[in-house]
């Protein structure tokens, strides 16, 4: 298996060294070839279908990769036929870095989010009927930039997910909130910030991370 990669040379505590590290994790995971990223995606899917928080899910929230992550795409088919209602986030109009979830299937109407993410089109996502609330929703996979062997995570910086999840950390019903990585970007130790948002797990193409103190604690 594949050794965490080594942060000492990175000040990770720092707003300089999280940066580094992030352009570090994110050059990790682009090296890889479309044939690596195929079967790092079929590992990762594999190893979901397992979960019984993936298999007792009936509204499930999942991304469409960019920028070299994993794809979770290959776990589509298998879900519509369990009969579940597929979600992908949406950059919520007038309300900066946050995010709707919206419904999405073969015809759904898509464009290209100001980042060149393909999303559903705005104004197809602005009906009521096509989005879920996101505690109403049972699961929610995320993509990570970098994790580690305690389950703590590294996103983008952007603050989306953690602006869209922030209720999470008060009671009340949730989704559970699993992190999507390739193995690649696993590393020795991150460091905390108050404003990250904790997982349930992390799952890569070549484990699954149980954080020592869960989210739903």
């Amino acid at each position: 298996m594949q050794q965490p990669f080594p942060i000492s040379a990175i000040d990770a505590d720092s707003p300089g060294g999280r940066r580094q590290l992030r352009q570090t994790l994110r050059r990790r995971r682009r090296a890889l070839d479309t044939r690596q990223q195929r079967r790092a995606a079929q590992a990762l899917c594999r190893r979901l279908r397992q979960l019984p928080e993936v298999r007792r899910a009936r509204r499930v929230a999942l991304y469409l990769p960019n920028d070299g992550e994993i794809d979770p795409q290959p776990l589509i088919p298998w879900l519509t036929r369990r009969g579940v209602r597929v979600y992908l986030p949406v950059l919520k109009p007038l309300t900066p870095n946050t995010l709707w979830f919206v419904h999405y299937h073969a015809r759904t109407p898509m464009v290209r989010n100001r980042f060149g993410i393909l999303e559903p089109e705005t104004r197809h996502g602005a009906h009521r009927a096509r989005r879920r609330p996101t505690w109403a929703l049972d699961l929610i996979l995320l993509p990570l930039v970098g994790f580690d062997g305690d389950g703590q995570r590294l996103g983008m910086g952007g603050g989306f997910y953690d602006r869209s999840l922030a209720f999470t950390r008060r009671a009340g019903p949730r989704p559970t909130l699993i992190g999507l990585a390739h193995d690649c970007q696993r590393v020795e130790r991150l460091p905390t910030a108050p404003w990250d948002v904790p997982l349930d797990a992390i799952v890569s193409d070549a484990r699954v991370v149980r954080p020592a103190s869960p989210a739903r604690q």
